[in-house]
């Protein structure tokens, strides 16, 4: 009976060894971003998440939902801060269904701040239908949701090229390298120029990815500078308590010895 659990044993290391091994071969190391909201003290660049926004806006948003986002999130502290006249002003340029009336109707209406942000299909299948088969994932909470969080979705937006030789890709489907599966069906999104930054930055396919990314780590972890705050509170909090208890101790046991 020993030598059979110790055969089982080696059993299922030796099949965990050659999937960390076939892992090792196949895996492709992500691209590397000095990410301003990294780091312990680690804060959004203002500047960024507005122009991320305009990214999505002007390029995602016609297939991908944030639907746990409001339009009030774009003016609150923490986020990509624009002041509540144009926060105002972005949610009046998308109609939203309410109602009903009076009348019993339902009726369109302009975007107030308290709306979630509008999705860009009615349900699920038309979803499916408008994208070849393929959903469209949500991207509220896209870069927690991926392993290699926001180095993943940066290399993503960056890691498309011509397959390998040999390897054939059906119609609608395209080749990227950082891709589970090298085989994706939405197609290159981002291209140099392709949106008009409203601060004049230069909108190269690189600059668009990190703005975006930014952007979409936001949405996913909005309170994160807040959680920095309050996690650097707690540190000093700590290491003033313990120095205090560390003299205290001190203290007391020096007039127990004096006794003794």
């Amino acid at each position: 009976m020993k030598n059979f659990f110790k055969i089982i044993f080696f059993s299922i290391l030796l099949v965990n060894l050659g999937n960390q091994k076939l892992y090792a071969e196949t895996s492709i190391e992500l691209l590397k971003v000095d990410w301003s909201f990294k780091s312990f003290f680690g804060k959004f660049d203002r500047a960024s998440l507005q122009r991320g926004y305009q990214v999505y806006t002007e390029v995602c948003a016609s297939c991908h939902s944030l639907k746990h986002l409001s339009y009030r999130n774009l003016a609150e502290k923490g986020g990509p801060e624009f002041s509540e006249e144009e926060a105002k002003a972005i949610a009046s340029n998308f109609e939203v269904i309410d109602g009903p009336n009076s009348d019993g109707e339902m009726y369109e209406r302009p975007a107030k701040l308290s709306d979630k942000f509008v999705m860009p299909y009615a349900n699920e299948e038309e979803a499916k239908s408008a994208n070849g088969g393929a959903y469209p994932p949500d991207m509220s909470v896209l870069v927690k949701a991926r392993k290699g969080g926001a180095d993943y979705i940066y290399s993503l937006l960056l890691g498309y090229e011509d397959p390998p030789s040999g390897m054939k890709l059906d119609d609608g489907v395209y080749y990227n390298k950082y891709m589970y599966g090298n085989k994706i069906k939405m197609a290159s999104p981002l291209s140099d120029d392709i949106v008009e930054y409203a601060d004049g930055t230069k909108a190269t396919t690189d600059q668009m990815a990190k703005d975006v990314v930014t952007f979409l780590m936001w949405t996913a972890e909005p309170h994160l500078e807040a959680r920095h705050k309050t996690g650097f509170r707690v540190i000093i909090y700590l290491l003033i308590l313990t120095v205090l208890v560390y003299f205290s101790m001190k203290r007391i046991w020096s007039s127990i010895e004096s006794k003794v």
